[in-house]
C-alpha cells in the first residue's frame, strides 16, 4: 500500500520543547486541512517532512489521538479524523456562546502597558496571511485568542475554548489566502484591538462574534455567514 503524499509541512527547529512543537504544528496542519481527514499518515514521512526523527512525531500524535484529532492504526501510522458539517455548526455555537462575551468583560481590565505585546501577537497573525504561511497563521491567531480570554483570569474557559478551536476544521483558509481575502480577516484582529485599546466592549464583543462567525462561513469551506 502507498504511503498517502505529505504536503510540505515548515520544519519546527531544534527548540528545548520539541514535542510541543511538532503538537502545535501538526494540530494546526490537521486544522487547515494541510493533512487531509481520513487519510493516515506516518510517523517518518511527517518526520521527514518537519525535519525530525520519527519518535518525537509519534508522540506528538498521541497528544493529538487524546483531543480526538487522530485515531491510531498500528504499524500504519495515524489516521485524521474528519468532522462532520454538524459539529462544525455545534462547535462555533459553543464558541459563540462564551467568547464574545468574555471578551467584553475583560476589555476593562486588560492593563494598557500589555497593548502593546497584543499588537505584536496580532500582527504575527496579518505576517502569517501575508507571507502565505496556514500553519504559522493558524498558530498565531490561537496564541491571540486565548492570550485575550486570559485576562478572564478562568483558567478552565481558557481550556474549553483551546480544545474548541483544536476541534475546529477550516479548509476555506486555503481559497481565502488564494483569492487575497484571508489578509481581510487577519486584519480584525487590530480592530478587536482598537476596541481594546478604546476601552469599547460592546463594540469589542459584536467584532468578535462576527469574526468567530467566519469559522463555520468562508473559512469552513462555506458562505459567508448572515
Amino acid at each position: 500500500m502507498s504511503q498517502p503524499r505529505v504536503p510540505d509541512l515548515p520544519g519546527v527547529g531544534r527548540r528545548e520543547n520539541l514535542r510541543d512543537r511538532i503538537r502545535e504544528a501538526l494540530r494546526a496542519a490537521i486544522i487547515s486541512g494541510r493533512l487531509e481527514p481520513g487519510v493516515v499518515y506516518s510517523a517518518p514521512a511527517l518526520g521527514a517532512q518537519l525535519g525530525v526523527s520519527p519518535t518525537p512525531v509519534r508522540e506528538a500524535m498521541l497528544d493529538l489521538v487524546k483531543g480526538g484529532l487522530v485515531v491510531p492504526h498500528p504499524n500504519k501510522g495515524f489516521r485524521i479524523t474528519e468532522v462532520s458539517e454538524e459539529d462544525l455548526d455545534n462547535l462555533a455555537a459553543v464558541r459563540l456562546l462564551i467568547e464574545p462575551p468574555t471578551v467584553r468583560d475583560v476589555v476593562p481590565v486588560i492593563p494598557k502597558e500589555d497593548f502593546a505585546e497584543l499588537r505584536t501577537l496580532a500582527q504575527a497573525i496579518v505576517d502569517a496571511a501575508d507571507g502565505g504561511d496556514l500553519v504559522g497563521y493558524i498558530e498565531a491567531d490561537h496564541v491571540f485568542h486565548l492570550t485575550l480570554l486570559g485576562y478572564s483570569g478562568n483558567r478552565f474557559l481558557v481550556d474549553v475554548v483551546s480544545d474548541l478551536r483544536s476541534r475546529t476544521r477550516l479548509l476555506g483558509l486555503t481559497p481565502l489566502l488564494e483569492s487575497g481575502r484571508l489578509g481581510r480577516s487577519a486584519a480584525e484582529h487590530h480592530e478587536i484591538l482598537d476596541f481594546v485599546e478604546a476601552r469599547d466592549p460592546c463594540g469589542a464583543e459584536l467584532l468578535m462574534r462576527r469574526h468567530i462567525g467566519h469559522v463555520r462561513g468562508l473559512w469552513a469551506g462555506g458562505g459567508e455567514p448572515a
